[in-house]
């Protein structure tokens, strides 16, 4: 199942995609997707539904059709730095011998094809597709054996990135990562039981119509089952909380010499099975 978040930013209701591309309004049925509509029990139910009996939606989704986040009210957005042993020597870094975790603020997430600002006085601002995996059943200690059990689904996510902030400016990587728009998250949750493998994705990204990423989540160094144990370690997990695995080669800062965003440019990127994105690329 597709589910999704269609309407004015602020103003989104619960969707479902049918099989035909068309958007089917969920809203009479449940009141957002994210919390407790992401357990399994109420996911199971979801499943059940006819979606040709539901009310059809005007227009095409991401066309005259606004996608928002396909996650509502986020608790956490967990990131994983240097996750794809090649990103690491394109940037210059070690394998981490654990996950690199870092947080992105929720305030960063936007519609999948939402303006990306350049934030002020950024020279560096940069693209990275990821994989990201939505949690549906909570918990903590979570056995990796059992880490499975406990996504609700995939979606794709740009963890937009301004390097200067992120690696100069004295602090964590956090300064670099959760700024306003630097979290495209969409275009739709596609539920667990529809990708049988997540580590076996295609995943690419392309600025103006350039090819600057092009891997598999086949070459991540730490795969999800053992992401989900990681981080239970160090926190709760929670339903609607977003896990974003890390990105493949290709980043601007990659580049000989390194290439960044600039106003005008536009960003197309996608997941296999998961859908794509669009962004334009304005000044802050």
């Amino acid at each position: 199942m597709k589910l999704l978040r269609y309407g004015p930013p602020g103003q989104e209701k619960p969707g479902a995609l049918d099989a035909w591309g068309n958007v089917r309004d969920l809203s009479a049925l449940i009141e957002d997707i994210g919390g407790d509509t992401l357990l399994p029990q109420s996911l199971a139910r979801l499943r059940q539904l006819d979606l040709e009996s539901l009310p059809r939606v005007d227009g095409t989704p991401q066309r005259d059709l606004r996608l928002g986040p396909c996650v509502a009210r986020v608790g956490k957005c967990i990131c994983i730095g240097l996750n794809y042993a090649d990103h690491a020597a394109e940037s210059g870094m070690a394998v981490p011998p654990e996950p690199v975790v870092f947080g992105k603020w929720t305030s960063a997430i936007g519609g999948p094809d939402d303006d990306v600002m350049i934030p002020r006085g950024s020279t560096k601002t940069d693209w990275e597709v990821e994989l990201a995996v939505v949690i549906g059943q909570g918990g903590r200690y979570i056995a990796q054996a059992d880490a499975m059990a406990h996504v609700a689904g995939y979606c794709v996510m740009n963890d937009v990135s301004e390097r200067d902030f992120q690696l100069h400016r004295s602090g964590t990587w956090d300064k670099g990562k959760g700024c306003d728009s630097f979290g495209p998250l969409g275009p739709w949750l596609v539920t667990a039981d529809e990708v049988p493998d997540p580590q076996n994705l295609d995943l690419w990204l392309e600025v103006d119509g350039k090819r600057y990423q092009n891997g598999s989540t086949k070459t991540m160094v730490y795969q999800v089952p053992f992401l989900i144990h990681y981080l239970s370690q160090f926190m709760s997990l929670q339903p609607g909380d977003v896990i974003s695995t890390g990105t493949p080669p290709g980043v601007g800062m990659g580049q000989k010499p390194p290439v960044y965003l600039k106003a005008g440019q536009t960003m197309r990127l996608g997941v296999q099975g998961l859908g794509q994105q669009t962004q334009r690329v304005v000044q802050g």
